[in-house]
């Protein structure tokens, strides 16, 4: 039997996409909760959720959340009316009154003077250039708490020559409907975040096919 999460996705499949295949839609974002939770997420954390899609991982946080503690940024608004519409619900969305803003540019002004606890990469350091992963990591140190964990999942360039060097998202976004992933040094994403005073380091090898979680944190 099918989780009721997975029969709301199937509603909106052919509409948007749904930032990976409908079967793991479910487990995806349970997942990405799990892990939050690991590092000490507890109901009255600010969670900023980047990238938040049709609200896989919304689905979770929003229902665990305080009212008024989950924040998501999301350019493709159709993606994101779709999750709000069918993935969270009218109900849930009334009660715990998540803030959301469309800007594709990791401008987190739109929310006020907040501190966030938790900042949400799933699926974005896989397709974003490393002048994106930077603006990340800045608005992170700037709006980050002082204790605040930024978990962002990105696979790892074994060598420069897989190393992404490009200027441009790779994948499917507000602008393209094409596919694709990026791998990034592991080295090159600690010398650029050393620049802000954080430190990156691994968290849980291949979860998910290639995929590596990272812990960014602010050094002490």
């Amino acid at each position: 039997m099918n989780h009721p999460l997975i029969e709301s996705a199937k509603r909106i499949e052919g509409e948007v996409f749904l930032g990976g295949p409908l079967r793991i839609f479910e487990s995806a974002g349970r997942n990405q909760f799990v892990l939050l939770l690991q590092q000490g997420l507890n109901p009255h954390s600010n969670v900023l959720d980047i990238g938040c899609g049709c609200l896989r991982g919304g689905y979770w946080l929003i229902r665990f959340l305080d009212a008024g503690c989950y924040f998501g940024i999301e350019p493709n608004e159709k993606m994101l009316e779709a999750g709000k519409r069918e993935i969270v619900g009218d109900e849930l969305l009334s009660a715990k009154r998540p803030k959301f803003d469309c800007n594709d540019r990791f401008d987190l002004t739109a929310f006020g003077e907040v501190r966030f606890d938790f900042f949400m990469g799933g699926s974005i350091w896989t397709h974003a250039p490393k002048k994106q992963i930077r603006i990340m990591l800045e608005r992170f140190s700037e709006f980050g708490s002082r204790d605040a964990v930024f978990l962002a999942s990105y696979i790892r360039a074994k060598d420069e020559g897989e190393d992404y060097r490009g200027e441009e998202w790779v994948g499917k976004s507000h602008h393209s409907d094409k596919a694709g992933l990026v791998m990034h040094r592991l080295e090159a994403l600690q010398a650029m975040a050393k620049e802000y005073s954080l430190s990156v380091r691994p968290l849980a090898p291949n979860l998910f096919r290639r995929v590596t979680w990272l812990v960014v944190q602010k050094r002490s």
